[in-house]
């Protein structure tokens, strides 16, 4: 039985819908790899313990803060 034919959603371009195929259904394996991190990922992850620090003294004031 053949795979099913279908077109990306991104290029247009048609491919064998098989049944290991790696990302998403409705785009060809060219256009469904991972794409490259750039610097707005980076940019969570780049273990700021300073900015880190900030935000946990901030939400635990918000969440503990007396109310008189």
């Amino acid at each position: 039985m053949p795979f099913p034919i279908r077109t990306c959603a991104v290029c247009g371009e048609e491919f064998e819908l098989k049944p290991d195929k790696p990302g998403f259904a409705n785009r060809c394996p060219s256009c469904s790899e991972p794409e490259e991190v750039g610097a707005k990922g980076a940019s969570l992850s780049s273990g700021d313990s300073d900015l880190n620090a900030a935000r946990r003294t901030a939400i635990r004031d918000m969440l503990y803060r007396k109310e008189s």
